[in-house]
């Protein structure tokens, strides 16, 4: 009876069709109603009988009680409210694929090209970041390395007015043009330089149809929550053209590392160089140097993000570094992980991680690293590890490689070299 009554009543309220899927989960939710409303009735009058006598011992068990039973059913509603409301809220291994657009965004303000005149690849990409975002600086240090041609959006950091058109509200971000005209867009670092290294290999196929290969699969995680990441983010498609030089040993040893850097590495940055204000302020002032905030934003939204970002970033700070269950001496966590990192390469017994070149993995490695190359962290880093060497070596390399930079035209702002 309750259900039928329940059920009529959430359909008054809300034009909702009931699938049989929702009625089982109705019928189910039943007897929790009814032993929750039973308990909430005789809680209730054993608390207004007592109200004209004197308060009993027993009286924190009864209001305890109370609270439970009208916590049992307002969570019990909700969750049969949102489950109606949501269709999709349980369901698991949902694919969703990269967006496509199907012009470029109006009013998106281009703030630099890098242009190389030996780039082949045939791609049009233009990355939405901020300058020392350390996954922003991985999809750089990659693109530069090939020597690829690509445009950049100095993002606001605070506003984030150049990226109001997009559903996802985060960076690395890349449009890629199609061959059809469209742009796919793609929001997760390591998936951009799957996909890019995928075209490279082979460019017989479309950017936009590998694309189709990183898609997005929910899944829950170990608190229930429902989460979306591309699984395969870490995997080129090669499909029957696999390089010759490339065995399962040097593909599973890149995949490690980049995983390595992206699920440790980076998160050892923050509790690190935002430690205390003042490091926190010292860090995002080279922020806006390294970053050009002084050129590309009014000096009002320029002290915005100095001043708002180091507050906020001082604070998550904090609670990253609990997180990660990382101790008081911060610094020592990263000076292991660099030691881990040198110690395999010296084991390795190569210039780099990818042999005589720099891999994917060095170029990750390398670029979450070069976003705090200005901060006090790193150069406690050089003087207490032996990570400067190498991460010199790929810099050097990703430098020489580069594209030559062309600044765009802003208004109010006297034309700058090129």
């Amino acid at each position: 009876m309750l259900s039928f009554r329940l059920l009529t009543a959430l359909s008054a309220t809300r034009s909702q069709s009931f699938n049989s899927q929702n009625l089982r989960f109705v019928v189910n939710k039943s007897s929790e109603f009814t032993i929750a409303r039973c308990n909430f009735s005789k809680a209730l009058k054993e608390v207004e009988s007592g109200s004209s006598t004197k308060k009993s011992p027993n009286g924190t068990f009864k209001l305890t009680l109370l609270g439970a039973c009208i916590g049992a059913v307002a969570g019990s509603t909700y969750t049969l409210y949102t489950r109606i409301c949501d269709k999709n809220s349980h369901k698991e291994h949902e694919r969703t694929p990269p967006k496509v657009i199907e012009y470029f965004p109006a009013d998106v303000r281009i703030t630099k090209r890098f242009i190389n005149p030996n780039d082949t690849s045939g791609l049009d990409i233009v990355l939405f970041q901020y300058q020392t975002c350390p996954f922003c600086c991985k999809v750089r240090a990659y693109l530069d390395y090939m020597g690829i041609s690509y445009s950049v959006v100095e993002v606001d950091a605070v506003l984030r007015q150049d990226i109001r058109w997009s559903d996802v509200k985060k960076v690395p971000m890349v449009l890629i043009r199609q061959q059809d005209g469209k742009y796919v867009q793609m929001t997760d670092s390591s998936a951009i330089i799957s996909l890019v290294a995928s075209s490279l290999h082979d460019k017989r196929i479309d950017v936009g149809e590998l694309a189709q290969f990183y898609p997005q699969i929910s899944y829950f995680d170990d608190d229930g929550k429902k989460r979306q990441d591309i699984l395969n983010k870490y995997f080129l498609m090669y499909q029957d053209r696999t390089p010759k030089n490339m065995t399962r040993e040097i593909e599973e040893t890149e995949r490690k590392w980049r995983t390595w850097a992206d699920n440790h590495l980076v998160h050892l940055i923050s509790p690190n160089c935002y430690q205390t204000f003042d490091e926190a302020l010292e860090t995002f002032e080279w922020f806006a140097l390294a970053g050009e905030w002084d050129i590309h934003f009014p000096k009002w939204e320029r002290d915005l993000m100095v001043y708002c970002g180091a507050t906020a970033m001082w604070v998550i700070a904090k609670i990253l570094k609990r997180r990660h269950q990382l101790t008081d001496d911060v610094r020592s966590h990263m000076y292991d992980a660099l030691n881990k990192w040198t110690a395999d390469l010296k084991k390795q017994n190569t210039k780099f991680m990818g042999g005589k070149k720099p891999g994917l993995a060095d170029l990750s490695v390398f670029g979450v690293l070069s976003s705090m190359e200005g901060c006090q962290t790193f150069k406690d880093c050089l003087q207490n590890t032996n990570i400067g060497k190498w991460f010199y070596d790929v810099k050097e390399l990703v430098q020489q490689n580069r594209g030559k930079l062309h600044r765009e035209r802003i208004v109010g702002v006297p034309a700058l070299a090129q």
